[in-house]
């Protein structure tokens, strides 16, 4: 007769084996999740910011002088409301060769703005979006000085035009 103790032995090694194989293909996928959660959750920081600096007139130099000949009604705070924030898998972009993530902001605001002020109130959120996830994954160093694109180890970042709900 057969002893059947090395039997028990090769089912747990096959068992663990599988296990284990299983874990590694779960953890690729938990990382790549965990990224597009921790983007966006900066880009969520960064709206918040945008939208809070522009709707109190709170501008760097420059952009408050072009703003003082050509947008006076945005020197006055304003109210913004957000509705939305999302993102959308456009894909691979080969020039990166990475999955390229593109955000997009749903936003109101009842005070009545000519549509050059709309864009010009959707880029300031939208760069400060930009802004929030390259230092969330620390990768300034390796975009311009608008944040467009933005990276980190799977995926690049841009966004769209901010929407308008009326």
């Amino acid at each position: 007769m057969r002893d059947n103790k090395g039997q028990i032995s090769a089912e747990l090694l096959f068992l663990f084996g599988v296990l284990i194989l299983i874990m590694m293909i779960s953890l690729v996928f938990i990382a790549e999740q965990q990224e597009l959660n921790q983007a966006m959750s900066a880009a969520r920081n960064g709206v918040i910011e945008g939208f809070a600096t522009s709707s109190s007139a709170i501008y760097p130099e420059d952009t408050y002088r072009e703003y003082s000949n050509t947008k006076t009604s945005l020197l006055n705070p304003y109210s913004v409301e957000i509705i939305n924030i999302s993102y959308e898998n456009i894909g691979h972009d080969i020039n990166y060769d990475k999955k390229r993530i593109q955000f997009k902001v749903y936003a109101k605001t009842s005070d009545r703005f000519k549509s050059d002020e709309l864009v010009s109130i959707g880029d300031r959120i939208n760069y400060n979006l930009r802004k929030s996830i390259a230092l969330s994954f620390n990768s300034t160093q390796s975009t311009n000085k608008l944040y467009n694109p933005v990276f980190s180890q799977h995926y690049v970042y841009t966004t769209a035009n901010v929407k308008w709900i009326k």
